[in-house]
Order: structure tokens, then C-alpha cells, then sequence
């Protein structure tokens, strides 16, 4: 028998929350190829971007999201 450690399945707890971000980001592009250009196809196409941000930010375990976004809020004083 295998034991898998509590960070394993937290990283595993965080991929699973990223596919769904992925997989909703996937579905708009879809939507917003189905249309013509114009405000509405982008529109989606931007939900699509920010949805896949959000992924790409929510996939990086162990970093605080102010350090990757460069927010953090430290002065230079």
C-alpha cells in the first residue's frame, strides 16, 4: 500500500479546481467562435483570458498570489 502525504493531495485538491477554471475558459472560447465578430465574441473571448489567469495564478503551489501579481504591498522605506 501506497501513502500519500497531505501535500500531495492538496496539489492534487488545486489541480482539480484549475481544470475547472480551464474547462470553463474553454467553453466561452467555444461559444465566442460560434459568433460573429464583434462586442459580444469578445467579450467572451476576454471571460476566456481571465479565466485562464485565474487558472494559471491558482496553479502555482506555494507562492503567495501578491508575489506572483507583484502587489505585495512592500515598501521600499
Amino acid at each position: 500500500m501506497i501513502a500519500i502525504g497531505g501535500d500531495t493531495m492538496a496539489r492534487m485538491q488545486i489541480s482539480a479546481e484549475t481544470s475547472t477554471w480551464l474547462l470553463q475558459a474553454k467553453d466561452f472560447l467555444y461559444e465566442a467562435r460560434r459568433l460573429k465578430p464583434g462586442p459580444e465574441r469578445n467579450d467572451l473571448r476576454q471571460t476566456a483570458k481571465v479565466l485562464r489567469e485565474i487558472a494559471r495564478l491558482e496553479g502555482a503551489p506555494g507562492q503567495d498570489w501578491r508575489q506572483r501579481t507583484g502587489s505585495g504591498g512592500d515598501s521600499a522605506a
